[in-house]
């Protein structure tokens, strides 16, 4: 919905589901059923459970929702170790 009326919402991925979609549990407890946008298709973005993610929903339906972006993980990863020379 491109004319404003839609609600951003943040949720995590619960399960992967066939044909591109989701089980996404919002903060409030809730699950909703989301399907990726057109620019995360475009652009190869990959969706795995326990991502974090925006999407919006239509006020209308609010069992639905269409993934808009995928959250980077804010968590620190651990250094990895140097890798040895094979000669």
């Amino acid at each position: 919905m491109s004319d404003g009326k839609s609600i951003e919402v943040e949720g995590k991925i619960v399960a992967v589901l066939p044909g591109t979609m989701f089980k996404v549990e919002l903060a409030n407890g809730h699950t909703v059923l989301a399907h990726i946008s057109g620019k995360l298709r475009k652009n190869f973005i990959k969706i795995a459970a326990g991502d974090m993610v925006k999407m919006e929903m239509s006020p209308y339906d609010l069992e639905k929702a269409r993934i808009t972006y995928r959250m980077k993980d804010t968590t620190p990863q651990p250094p990895r170790p140097p890798q040895r020379r094979r000669y």
